[in-house]
């Protein structure tokens, strides 16, 4: 693959990202976008709808999996590299839907913070920002 190619595809991928979260309100069903933006740890858990969030989330979670799998790829171009990336996505989306969602089912004020941030696991790239630099590491030391 050329550089600019590569560059290229880059960008459109980092940009797809970026739209995710622009227009993250418009997209998805998500009562938490504004509670988290607000004062939330003196104020009430929202009122939702479990089984539409736990949708919409996993929805988000897939979407930047899928284009999390490409940045991935189109950096490395090792297919190895995805097995394990895809594996490691598919067992951390299990443990963290798991906690996130007796967290929802069971809010309470003290365990908000850690619900913010167990959240964002499963609302952002936070993974891809992790396995980048792990496997630029791993391939350096090979």
């Amino acid at each position: 693959m050329q550089k600019l190619t590569k560059y290229l595809l880059l960008s459109v991928l980092v940009g797809f990202l970026i739209l995710i979260r622009l227009f993250e309100n418009d997209l998805f069903y998500d009562p938490y976008l504004t509670f988290f933006q607000n004062d939330y740890l003196y104020i009430d858990s929202p009122r939702r709808e479990i089984f539409k969030l736990t949708l919409f989330t996993s929805l988000r979670y897939f979407l930047n999996t899928i284009i999390s799998l490409g940045i991935l790829y189109v950096v490395f171009k090792d297919k190895s590299i995805i097995k394990f990336s895809a594996l490691s996505y598919a067992f951390a989306f299990v443990i963290l839907i798991a906690i996130y969602l007796y967290f929802v089912i069971n809010p309470r004020h003290e365990d908000y913070y850690l619900f913010f941030n167990l959240r964002r696991f499963l609302i952002q790239p936070i993974i891809l920002i992790l396995l980048l630099p792990a496997f630029y590491y791993h391939k350096l030391r090979n």
